[in-house]
């Protein structure tokens, strides 16, 4: 690998800055100073400084955050907080959210810069099980857990696959429910609501296919997955 990109992968500036901080000397390979930006490292072997201190090479970084409403589900945005401004301590600067969850929705989100886990969580084939928690404005009834288990009509060409609810609760006519679903549509879940007359008015994801939202992480918190929770993500490879 290229040192220039080497350094550039791991977020110390751009292409063009790096290639100035090895000129101006403040870049050593094991211990001497480079040919080039252009000088061949191997990470993992070769020991990299940047004044002074390491640099080491990370080449994927996994994610979990507990997306907060108010923030989109994007690298970047004009005008609203990015689910990326909130990963403060990062080594890659190409990171990037799996999926989307809607402005208002909270829960579980996965940052990674792991484009194949991503197209495997993603990819339409795969019917990856997402679980949601809502609050639904009106009783849901049994009646609407047997339709959501045969598929409902939102609008599209097929009805949607079969989907898990469970009633929690029922209080002061507001539901406390949560529903599994095999695929990812825009809006989905208020949609499916919507199409048997009630309107969600909370909505958390607290788990995508193997992963579930740490309970200890607040809105807005995130840490990085642990190896066997990586493990269990790409077990759908």
């Amino acid at each position: 690998m290229r040192l220039d990109k080497y350094l550039a992968d791991m977020g110390i500036g751009t292409r063009s800055e790096v290639k100035q901080y090895i000129r101006k000397r403040l870049v050593t390979v094991n211990g001497a100073l480079p040919t080039g930006a252009q000088q061949k490292v191997e990470p993992g072997h070769d020991q990299i400084l940047y004044r002074g201190e390491p640099v080491s090479y990370v080449q994927y970084e996994y994610f979990m955050l507990n997306k907060p409403g108010g923030c989109v589900s994007a690298v970047t945005d004009r005008d609203c907080r990015t689910v990326l401004d909130l990963i403060a301590k990062k080594n890659r600067k190409d990171l990037f959210p799996v999926g989307r969850l809607d402005k208002d929705t909270e829960g579980l989100l996965l940052i990674t810069n792991d484009g194949m886990l991503s197209h495997n969580l993603l990819a339409p084939g795969k019917h990856i099980p997402k679980t949601y928690f809502a609050r639904v404005s009106g009783e849901v009834t049994e009646e609407d857990v047997a339709l959501f288990a045969e598929g409902i009509d939102i609008g599209e060409k097929k009805d949607t696959l079969p989907a898990e609810l469970k009633i929690l609760s029922c209080e002061e006519g507001i539901s406390q429910i949560e529903l599994t679903i095999m695929e990812g549509k825009f809006h989905q879940v208020k949609r499916m609501f919507a199409a048997v007359g009630k309107e969600v008015i909370y909505l958390k994801r607290i788990s995508m296919g193997a992963l579930k939202l740490d309970d200890t992480l607040a809105p807005g918190e995130y840490r990085p997955l642990r190896e066997e929770e990586i493990e269990l993500l790409k077990g759908i490879y």
